[in-house]
């Protein structure tokens, strides 16, 4: 049964993929526009220049034109909706993702289980009163199959940075979801400083300042450079970051810079 996040990722999946087929459509039109636009003139026959025929010619290539390119346009446009439609959920666990922690400690789990085999694995390779056809036997009866057998005792085992790696994710995986426990123990806030409103919304996992009215250059600047994007959909139009430990450190030095900032633009009118 899918969770709301994954309902919302569905349907972005079919939104993109609905707008992809509508540019396709689209450019399939505009190809179909710019022969009709030349049907009527004989293939080969150049612009008689001075003839009554010269004015009608010349629209009729203009409009061949125009056509062709806006087909084009549209048919690369197609693709890459297409392209990002297919890459929905393709980009690991999400964070916004309710289930994130639990499906993080399904690939720990699955991790650990792969660390442990490799480890068995090589530990058996290395028995030297054993002959290959018992080590065989042996690292069949850890799961792998003969074809995979063979190929493990062929390469001497599993190489070290095998091992190394898959640490080394291990230790990302715990560290990800320490950081999203700690963000789930998190209580919402809001914070009114001088020219602005800061949010932390859990529910919605997003980090977010609001201004009054439409933010200075250099305010909106420095929002672009520190990651956050203006949210015009959401209420009070905020700039809005995904929730993150980093994200919030960054949020953090915004707001100072914004209180900074304020404080100079108050010396200077007094």
């Amino acid at each position: 049964m899918s969770n709301r996040y994954e309902e919302r990722q569905e349907s972005r999946r079919e939104r993109l993929e609905n707008a992809a087929d509508k540019a396709a459509r689209k450019s399939g039109q505009h190809f179909q526009a710019a022969r009709a636009a030349v049907e009527a003139i004989p293939m080969g026959q150049p612009i008689l220049v001075g003839h009554h025929s010269e004015a009608r010619h010349r629209g009729a290539l203009r409009r061949q034109d125009s056509h062709m390119r806006q087909a084009v346009d549209a048919d690369r446009r197609a693709q890459e909706l297409k392209r990002r439609a297919d890459a929905v959920g393709t980009g690991g666990i999400s964070s916004d993702d309710p289930e994130a922690v639990a499906k993080l400690r399904e690939q720990l789990e699955s991790a650990k289980a792969s660390q442990d085999t490799m480890k068995k694995a090589n530990a058996i390779l290395r028995k030297k009163a054993t002959n290959d056809e018992q080590k065989t036997r042996e690292l069949e009866g850890l799961g792998f199959n003969s074809a995979m057998a063979a190929n493990i005792l062929s390469n001497g085992g599993f190489p070290r940075y095998s091992l190394t790696n898959n640490g080394a994710n291990m230790r990302r995986i715990e560290q990800r979801i320490a950081e999203l426990e700690a963000l789930a123990a998190r209580q919402d806030k809001e914070i009114q400083g001088p020219g602005y409103i800061y949010r932390e919304d859990t529910e919605e996992n997003r980090v977010m300042f609001i201004f009054p009215g439409k933010p200075d250059d250099e305010t909106r600047a420095k929002m672009k450079m520190e990651g956050f994007k203006w949210s015009p959909s959401r209420e009070g139009k905020p700039y809005v970051r995904k929730m993150t430990a980093n994200a919030l450190s960054v949020a953090r030095w915004v707001r100072e810079w914004l209180d900074r900032k304020a404080e100079k633009i108050s010396h200077s009118t007094t």
